[in-house]
């Protein structure tokens, strides 16, 4: 057969494409951006981005301590994704004052523009920076652990409760919840140094226990750690009060007192929302309350100023602010005469718990 025979032609040709077809189909490309998500895998996230996966809610970061003072933060998501960014703890008194004022919205700004903790340090407030995003970061870890918890078990969750000040240190306590039930309890800080050390050892796991056996904060408080128990109750509710409505079973949504949203047939919803801190010149005010078929059914001052004459101001004006809640089913309350800047954290708390229900 000639070599320029037409039909050897058509041969060779056909083997040439079909090798080339194989060759083609057995490179891989050197570098692919797409390729990951082609394979059904994400892209590895940066670091300290907000996680997604659906978190949902409140996470509050471990309070960093800086310098001149405390600082901890406060992020609320949705669908994995930080919707705003406040601090409930920051430095304080003297220029302090100032220089928080002034930094700490710029950084609740840059957290929710940047969805993570790699965000600029405020022009001179280097420490309050630092801690804010030492917290910042603590709270996306959280939110990371929870979503990662609840796609292995569905429905789980980890609260951490707000900082209960007590009279030998901070207690500060973090439960994860599944199933609408209280899995694990453990104390994020606890009153340290001296004998305080002892009390701890001793008093947390068994608080610990009791939180998981009951499923609420009504437990027992130590014998010999009076002051430790009641901070833990105090931070344990808060933890609690952080479970979205309805998530829960109604022991985990509470203290063990209400049902849960829906839970009863024609029944209306009851809700505990417990407003962010509101600081005023003579210490914290915190209000929590509880909300049943749209109103306000119980309110109670969870942070409050005290001692020396603070305690007097405190005991006199905030039954009276509690009354003025529930009979108003709002924060639109007189403030009490003598008690100006207690009635206006008060306030300022009661509407921030209110805002949580959408009222």
């Amino acid at each position: 057969m000639r070599k320029s025979h037409p039909v050897r032609r058509a041969v060779l040709a056909g083997a040439a494409t079909v090798s080339g077809i194989v060759l083609l189909l057995s490179l891989k490309p050197a570098s692919d951006p797409g390729s990951a998500q082609a394979a059904g895998q994400a892209p590895p996230a940066a670091a300290g981005q907000a996680p997604q996966g659906g978190v949902n809610g409140a996470v509050t970061g471990d309070a960093a301590q800086t310098q001149y003072g405390a600082v901890q933060v406060r992020l609320t998501m949705n669908n994995g994704k930080i919707t705003q960014a406040e601090a409930v703890q920051a430095p304080k008194g003297g220029r302090s004052d100032q220089i928080t004022a002034s930094s700490v919205p710029r950084l609740n700004q840059a957290a929710v523009a940047a969805q993570s903790a790699d965000i600029d340090a405020v022009s001179g407030a280097t420490y309050t920076s630092a801690g804010y995003k030492k917290s910042l970061q603590s709270a996306l870890d959280k939110a990371k652990a929870s979503a990662g918890a609840q796609q292995g078990s569905g429905n789980a969750q980890t609260l951490t409760g707000d900082v209960a000040q007590t009279q030998y240190g901070p207690v500060q306590v973090r439960v994860t919840v599944a199933g609408g039930k209280i899995t694990k309890a453990e104390a994020v800080q606890a009153p340290k140094g001296g004998r305080s050390d002892q009390i701890t050892s001793s008093s947390v796991p068994r608080l610990n226990q009791a939180a998981v056996a009951t499923g609420s904060a009504d437990i027992d408080a130590v014998s010999g750690a009076t002051y430790t128990s009641a901070g833990y109750k105090k931070s344990l509710q808060s933890a609690l009060d952080k479970a979205p409505a309805g998530g829960g079973s109604s022991q985990a949504a509470g203290s063990g007192g209400g049902q849960a949203a829906g839970s009863g047939g024609g029944q209306a919803a009851t809700q505990t929302l417990t407003g962010s801190v509101a600081q005023t010149q003579y210490g914290p005010v915190q209000v929590r309350v509880t909300v049943a078929g749209g109103k306000i059914t119980k309110a109670e001052a969870v942070q409050a100023p005290k001692g020396g004459r603070s305690d007097q101001i405190t005991s006199s004006s905030v039954p009276r602010l509690n009354q003025a809640a529930v009979a108003t089913g709002s924060a639109d309350i007189d403030a009490v005469s003598g008690a100006t800047y207690t009635s206006a954290g008060y306030k300022k708390s009661l509407q921030s718990a209110l805002d949580q229900a959408g009222g």
